[in-house]
């Protein structure tokens, strides 16, 4: 498991690796990911709302 000082060290390392302004949009970039990924496994896709809705 990761301690403190490891979470602590991390989020410092990634700070000086992308910048304080690219963070954000790299966040955005995750969560976008992770919505799509989780919407491919429930099976819901936007082809299937299409053709269920006409």
């Amino acid at each position: 498991m990761l301690g403190t000082w490891e979470i602590i060290l991390i989020a410092l390392v990634i700070l000086l690796l992308f910048g304080g302004k690219k963070i954000p949009e790299l966040m955005k970039g995750i969560g976008k990911g992770m919505r799509s990924f989780r919407q491919g496994m429930e099976g819901k896709d936007d082809k299937e709302e299409t053709t269920e809705n006409k």
